[in-house]
């Protein structure tokens, strides 16, 4: 940053109004009553018009491991044989993981 150095300095005086008319500033703007929102929650509290889905249920079938997959022991995802790093058994990592 490029400084002037052929400007006025400021008394210490000057400085300390300053910074009080700043304290005073900042307090004026703390008790102003704006509320800090959250974008997440305001996020999760937003309702989409004709999305309605109260009534609807979730039916998800679920498959046992097969023979040709493994669980990683590190993210423990479901993989493929042929995402297998190292590793057998409950010590298996796969690709992504290594």
């Amino acid at each position: 940053m490029a400084t002037d150095y052929d400007t006025p300095r400021k008394t210490d005086e000057e400085l300390h109004e300053e910074s009080l008319e700043e304290l005073k500033a900042r307090r004026a703007d703390a008790q102003s009553g704006q509320v800090d929102i959250d974008e997440e929650d305001a996020a999760e509290n937003l309702e989409l018009p004709g999305a309605d889905l109260s009534g609807e249920e979730l039916t998800v079938r679920v498959v046992p491991k097969q023979t040709d997959e493994f669980t990683c022991s590190r993210c423990f995802l479901v993989h493929h044989s042929s995402q297998l790093a190292r590793g057998e058994g409950a010590k298996s990592v796969c690709k992504d993981c290594e």
